[in-house]
């Protein structure tokens, strides 16, 4: 029997990090990765650093949320977030890997 793995495909993920144990996120990423390997799209909302230090590409919105926030802060790679003066997620990041 041949399985055939699916390519070219969105997936779009709200929050998948959502009640999971920090030791799952490990497998979220392994997860993620292999989909992305399989040329497939895959698009997170999410506020776990560990996902966003991960990805290959961050939208960060702002400045708030809800009616405060709605603008595009930063738009680019991880790298590059965290040079970035105006966004609280890199802050946070930088604060993160400072205390890792």
């Amino acid at each position: 029997m041949t399985i055939r793995r699916k390519s070219g495909n969105i997936y779009i993920l709200d929050e998948p990090s959502t009640g999971l144990h920090g030791k799952d996120i490990e497998k979220l990423l392994q997860l993620l990765r292999k989909l992305v390997a399989q040329r497939n799209t895959v698009i997170i909302v999410e506020h776990r650093l560990e996902l966003i230090a991960a990805a290959d590409y961050v939208i960060d919105m702002g400045p708030a949320g809800g009616s405060a926030g709605g603008k595009i802060l930063f738009a680019g790679t991880p790298a590059k977030l965290l040079k970035s003066p105006d966004s609280l997620t890199a802050k946070y990041l930088r604060d993160a890997i400072d205390h890792s």
